[in-house]
């Protein structure tokens, strides 16, 4: 077989690098030799990128990728066509439409991605909203489904359910008979988030997610907050309850009371997923088209896009995603296919 095949005619791509220093980083627009795809590997032509708190966190210097991924370009899900392929990989491929997770590169109008880590795109769905699904998904599928074993009938709490993670985690917990509540930090935040289907979302600006859920308790909570949240969380968990965080952005040192974990037999859980093997994604991308892509097909899943931006503006949606002020996700759009 030969090393590769492409349809693609230019010989250069457009990326997005990081540049500058600290909290004054921003972007700049490069050109750079267009990549080819190794065994197993295709190289897609983006149209859309999904725009996620990691790449801001890359972006700051805070969370290095990982060797195998470029290092000054972010850029977690994409959208677009296949458009070369490599060694072991069916070279019939070429000019699919999918959505892919990558380790980075994905603010690029071409990146590499894993063959195996690539789905196809919902039918009906641009590429912009495709762009939505792979990071979001894969970390939900992973951490409540997997770690967290969400069951049929029990009860999740979502911190941060406006976010691209929470809209996604209420949706799929929903559509597989979880009850679902939530967190988040206005009155339209959280009318949207029961508009996907949490049972109840409290406004954290204005009550405590303590004293409201304590008396019925909760089995699973996925947290992406941390801090103080912590022990407020392994009180209000049931017996056998698990607490699976994802995200501190109120710190990752806090005093644990473990008498408690001990007596009501709590399980503590975290992840990252970017560092992750090739196999252990692969994995997980089966599991994700067998068991997720039919929810989305039936329409019990949608995308929530609160702003698209061009890739030129990376910088504005990094700022937008910072605010905290979005309800879902913010998408450049790289290119019209």
């Amino acid at each position: 077989m030969e090393a590769s095949k492409r349809v693609d005619d230019s010989f250069t791509m457009q990326v997005m690098a990081i540049s500058g220093e600290g909290n004054s980083s921003s972007f700049t627009l490069l050109s750079r030799p267009l990549p080819t795809p190794g065994p197993g590997q295709v190289l897609i032509r983006v149209a859309a990128a999904g725009v996620n708190r990691p790449d801001v966190y890359q972006r700051k210097g805070h969370y290095p990728p990982p060797s195998w991924a470029p290092a000054d370009v972010p850029g977690l899900e994409v959208a677009g066509v296949i458009t070369s392929t490599g060694e072991g990989v069916a070279a019939d491929r070429m000019g699919d439409k999918v959505c892919a997770l990558v380790s980075g590169g994905g603010y690029a109008s071409h990146v590499l991605a894993e063959a195996i880590h690539c789905l196809p795109i919902p039918e009906g769905w641009s590429f912009v909203e495709a762009a939505t699904l792979p990071e979001t998904v894969f970390t939900v599928w992973h951490n409540v489904f997997q770690r967290g074993r969400l069951k049929s009938g029990e009860r999740l709490l979502v911190h941060g359910g406006s976010s691209g993670i929470g809209i996604t985690a209420i949706q799929l917990a929903k559509a597989l008979g979880a009850r679902v509540y939530a967190t988040a930090g206005s009155a339209s935040k959280c009318a949207a988030c029961e508009s996907l289907g949490a049972e109840r979302c409290i406004d954290y600006r204005q009550e405590d997610f303590e004293k409201i859920l304590a008396s019925e308790g909760v089995d699973l909570i996925l947290d992406m907050v941390g801090g103080d949240y912590v022990p407020k969380n392994l009180r209000i968990l049931h017996e056998e309850g698990r607490l699976v965080l994802i995200n501190t952005m109120k710190g990752s040192k806090v005093e644990v009371d473990f008498g408690l974990v001990m007596r009501k037999r709590l399980h503590i859980s975290g992840s990252t997923l970017r560092g992750r093997s090739h196999a252990f994604k692969s994995n997980l991308a089966k599991e994700i088209y067998e068991r997720v892509w039919p929810i989305i097909l039936s329409g019990e899943f949608r995308p929530v896009i609160y702003k698209t931006f061009p890739l030129q503006q990376a910088l504005q949606a990094h700022d937008l995603l910072e605010s905290s002020t979005h309800i879902g996700k913010v998408v450049l759009q790289v290119a019209a296919i």
